[in-house]
């Protein structure tokens, strides 16, 4: 594996791969890599030639009381992932080289970004579209790849992809889990062992709200209710939001149609854990 740490070079690697019809992939990441990102990894080596990890902890995406300084950093424990899983490039960088004082520019992104972790973390996906913007003009990927898990951002990059005509396609892959239904998650090594036992518990009310919607309710705000009380039986928890919404437009129809997503995060601790699950035919219209 190949490790590049500056933009000029990342670049000028991507266009010799351009130049020979080479198809890259491309997973961008903050590090503190799991089994969900090496499924990302190894989609992307199944569907194209050369594969290039990204590892940047973006500090446009934390808000003033949020875990930038803390957030898990381990670059080589990541870097012996990523070789094991069969990555050909490791691309980093810094904030001074993506953000050096001369720098103005941000993707703004639309409505999709407002509502869920767009209320509760005001600027947060402005600076997600503003670097993913950045690290594809740099990468210059055929394919990018990113996990469900962070269903809200798979759809503002969706987004900003058709309104920027960017020439690429979004792969989003389902969530991997842990046996007990965590999704995993950077952030769950935070957790303490109390917290852990409590922690499938979000999935679990996600998981009541997706058989409401199979026995055939189609009400949001009654399929979200159903999430909320079982969420409630475990104190442990406090809740950010639990929502049921139009998965392509994030909206609250009266009604469902044919499917939907249910949306959860809620605090163990320090820790916000972000989950969801795709309701009917949602799940054929993930990219």
């Amino acid at each position: 594996m190949r490790r590049v740490d500056s933009i000029a070079a990342m670049r000028e690697l991507a266009r010799g791969w351009r130049a020979q019809s080479k198809r890259i992939g491309f997973v961008p990441t903050m590090g503190a890599l799991h089994a969900g990102h090496r499924s990302l990894v190894g989609q992307a080596k199944r569907d194209g030639d050369v594969t290039v990890v990204s590892i940047f902890v973006n500090p446009l995406q934390f808000g003033p009381n949020e875990d930038f300084t803390r957030y898990p950093r381990d670059l080589e424990a990541d870097a012996r992932q990523l070789e094991e899983a069969g990555a050909d490039v490791l691309f980093t960088s810094t904030p001074g080289e993506m953000y050096p004082p001369s720098f103005q520019t941000h993707v703004e992104p639309g409505p999709l970004a407002e509502p869920l972790c767009g209320a509760s973390r005001p600027g947060h996906f402005r600076g997600v579209t503003t670097v993913v913007a950045k690290l594809f003009h740099v990468v210059a990927p055929h394919q990018a790849y990113f996990g469900q898990k962070d269903f809200q951002q798979a759809r503002v990059l969706q987004q900003m992809v058709d309104d920027l005509a960017f020439d690429l396609k979004l792969r989003i892959l389902p969530t991997v889990r842990e046996s007990d239904g965590l999704a995993l998650s950077s952030r769950n090594r935070y957790l303490s062992a109390e917290e852990r036992k409590a922690a499938p518990t979000l999935h679990a009310a996600l998981q009541a709200v997706r058989e409401e919607f199979d026995r055939g309710e189609r009400s949001p705000a009654r399929l979200a209710a159903a999430g909320r009380e079982r969420l409630a039986r475990s104190a442990a928890f406090r809740l950010d939001y639990l929502e049921v919404r139009d998965d392509a437009t994030l909206a609250i129809p009266e009604r469902l149609a044919a499917g939907g997503v249910a949306a959860a995060a809620a605090f163990l601790g320090r820790t916000r854990l972000i989950d969801n699950v795709l309701l009917g035919d949602a799940t054929r219209r993930l990219g």
